[in-house]
């Protein structure tokens, strides 16, 4: 523990993604992966549902956070993205003070729309399966 909360792990740093629901879903932090950035974040007390384990709606909201990243980040200049749709499957409950990481996949890109999947875990017990689909959002002249 540090005076700020639990330690984050090595080579994870601070998101910093832009200003609303996010703040209030989080913190996240970001580590390089292989083939996309790993969204990190620890389960905190505001997290919890009544049955003592992290609410499906935060390990949705990482899902989400960690794929439409992995579509964001994919070009440059990066293109902001919206969810059209997205599918998970829970296996796993989180627990209170957990470190949970979240990564995604690329499955199709095209000139509007992009396949994904990905997985969240902690440690090695995976808690979450996920596909979705993006929107790619393109100024007019490039869609």
């Amino acid at each position: 523990m540090t005076d700020h909360g639990p330690e984050i792990p090595d080579g994870f740093v601070p998101a910093n993604f832009s200003r609303g629901f996010l703040d209030h879903s989080g913190p996240y932090y970001l580590k390089e992966g292989e083939g996309a950035p790993i969204v990190g974040c620890r389960i905190l007390p505001q997290h919890m549902n009544y049955i003592g384990s992290a609410h499906g709606g935060v390990l949705a909201t990482l899902a989400d956070v960690a794929l439409s990243l992995t579509v964001y980040v994919s070009e440059t200049p990066n293109r902001p993205v919206s969810t059209v749709t997205m599918s998970t499957s829970f296996l796993s409950a989180a627990r209170l003070g957990e470190w949970i990481e979240a990564v995604g996949t690329i499955d199709r890109i095209g000139a509007t729309l992009a396949y994904t999947h990905g997985s969240i875990w902690c440690g090695g017990r995976t808690l979450m399966t996920m596909s979705a689909v993006f929107n790619i959002i393109r100024p007019k002249e490039q869609a």
